[in-house]
């Protein structure tokens, strides 16, 4: 029984689950990295230090012989206007020749432990099922040998993979082969090898594998930026082990950002992923990858129509990474950031809810070096737009550590242009933390009220420095999502630790005032209303 992974005290626990679809000899409940992974909270606060990967040409990756991009034609077709009503009526694909086409270069991947010695395996009850008819006999044979777990059959992985390279690379999900030293490679053609892990990557969940075999046919790497809401997908696997099957659907949405999954704008489709579907390709009309089937979302556990694929450039970026040094590098900026709501950019004085609000800058950290601050927003990089938070992870990702990247800000109701150096992951962990207050110092309480906004503050004395604790709450503060026990630190990006410091900036603020709070351990930005 694998352990599920709960939703942390401070978020509404959802009953949905996210997936993966590696299949796994279990009790019939299928999970990703052998959890059930929460799903993504109606309230989008997002904790990053961001880190990416770099950006590579595909045409500059080297699994292909040809530069040249094929020019496939799509296999959807258009009837002509109808002469009653003038409207236009699609036909349905037909996936058929791109299945012969791309079928051959998807593969079946198991995946297991290392077997065991034969001292340790030999008459072992457990490889007799029980509907064996000499089950009894051996149990009867053999009366004081202990049952154990069959751990080895329930950690055997079965999941899907494609050639990217005659000479035998193939790409997969790293949940499919993580913590397997028994990898085994199965051909359209049904020739078997053993797999070599090149690498594998599981902030990213793709691996790269490698079998001593050449002329093996090879799948068309695609462009997943020129897919659209609505656009016709289909997947080759091998659900269950029904190897080389297909299911086709559209793409739902695209740039989703899953629960620890922050550096993967993943392609969200209705087609039909199920257990063993983990790592195959999913392809577009032209005949061309544009994303690995990776997870699923469900409160069984089965397919209900809602699965999520990794774009086909991360994954190659990942694959070259993987190939040429064993490792992915991601750079970082060093900041904790947030989605912008309504309010929140009614409060920022922005005309519309987009870009990424930092709720926190490390210290020490690129952004900090670089003198971003809290409460700026990010609005572009390197003069690409950021529509969402979660967008900025991605394209940070286009650099690796050491690139010098513009970013265009929002800051206290001015647009301004910073530089950054992006920093490595690799001191992302020693990059620093608050100092914390003295514990051993006693606290002196103050206390006031702030009618209009529906707070009841206290001032905590004692420490580094006093601080606002919410008492009470009730009305716009209440709307706001203010909780009790909550500390102000700033009101829009004027620090706050005193009555008068903040009734001056709250009446400099308009009717939308943006608070900055820490609860436990995290930061974040509330819209206070007070009109």
């Amino acid at each position: 029984m694998f352990p599920t992974l709960r939703p942390s005290a401070k978020h509404t626990p959802n009953p949905n689950r996210l997936y993966a679809a590696p299949l796994q000899h279990t009790d019939g409940k299928i999970y990703r990295k052998g959890h059930a992974v929460s799903a993504p909270s109606p309230f989008k606060h997002t904790y990053i230090a961001l880190m990416t990967a770099s950006a590579l040409a595909l045409s500059g990756c080297g699994w292909f012989g040809s530069d040249e991009e094929p020019q496939e034609k799509e296999l959807v077709q258009r009837i002509e206007p109808s002469e009653k009503d003038g409207s236009v009526q699609m036909l349905l694909p037909d996936f058929a020749q791109l299945v012969q086409n791309e079928g051959p270069a998807v593969v079946n991947i198991q995946a297991a432990k290392a077997p065991r010695n034969a001292a340790d395996s030999s008459m072992d009850l457990n490889q007799v099922p029980e509907s064996d008819p000499f089950y009894e006999f051996f149990k009867r044979l053999v009366p004081n040998v202990p049952e154990i777990p069959q751990d080895e059959e329930a950690d055997a992985n079965f999941g899907s993979g494609f050639v990217i390279s005659q000479d035998g690379y193939i790409l997969t999900n790293a949940h499919v082969v993580s913590g397997k030293g028994n990898i085994k490679v199965l051909l359209n053609d049904k020739r078997e090898y053993p797999a070599k892990l090149i690498g594998s990557d599981a902030q990213s969940d793709v691996a790269l594998l490698k079998i001593e075999a050449t002329g093996l046919p090879t799948v068309k790497i695609g462009n997943p930026k020129n897919l659209r809401p609505g656009d016709w997908v289909a997947a080759i696997g091998a659900p269950f082990g029904f190897d080389n099957s297909v299911t086709a659907g559209i793409v739902s949405a695209k740039g989703r950002s899953l629960p620890n999954e922050n550096y993967t704008p993943f392609i969200q489709t209705d087609v039909a992923i199920n257990p063993g579907n983990s790592g195959g390709p999913l392809f577009d009309l032209k005949g061309q990858v544009v994303g690995i089937n990776s997870q699923i979302y469900s409160r069984s556990g089965g397919f209900m129509g809602i699965s999520f694929a990794i774009p086909i450039d991360v994954a190659m970026n990942v694959a070259e990474q993987l190939k040429t040094t064993g490792k992915v590098q991601r750079g970082q900026l060093g900041v904790i950031i947030q989605e912008v709501s309504y309010d929140l950019a009614q409060s920022f004085g922005l005309e519309k809810a987009s870009g990424a609000l930092i709720a926190k800058v490390m210290p020490n950290s690129p952004a900090a070096q670089a003198g971003l601050q809290v409460g700026d927003i990010v609005r572009s990089v390197n003069g690409e737009e950021v529509r969402s938070s979660s967008d900025l992870p991605v394209m940070v990702g286009a650099m690796p550590p050491g690139t010098e990247v513009a970013l265009e800000l929002w800051r206290k109701g001015e647009k301004v242009s910073v530089k950054v150096t992006l920093g490595s992951t690799n001191t992302a962990s020693q990059i620093g933390a608050a100092t914390p207050d003295n514990p051993n110092q006693p606290a002196e309480v103050q206390g006031f009220a702030v009618e209009e906004a529906g707070l009841v503050l206290q001032i905590v004395s004692g420490g580094n420095k006093p601080r606002l604790i919410v008492n009470r709450v009730s009305g716009a503060a209440e709307r706001a999502g203010l909780k009790r026990g909550d500390e102000i630190i700033a009101v829009g990006q004027i620090a706050v630790d005193s009555e008068a410091a903040f009734r001056e900036a709250l009446a400099n603020s308009g009717k939308n005032v943006p608070l900055l709070v820490q609860r436990g351990g995290d930061t974040l930005f509330l819209a206070l209303n007070l009109q």
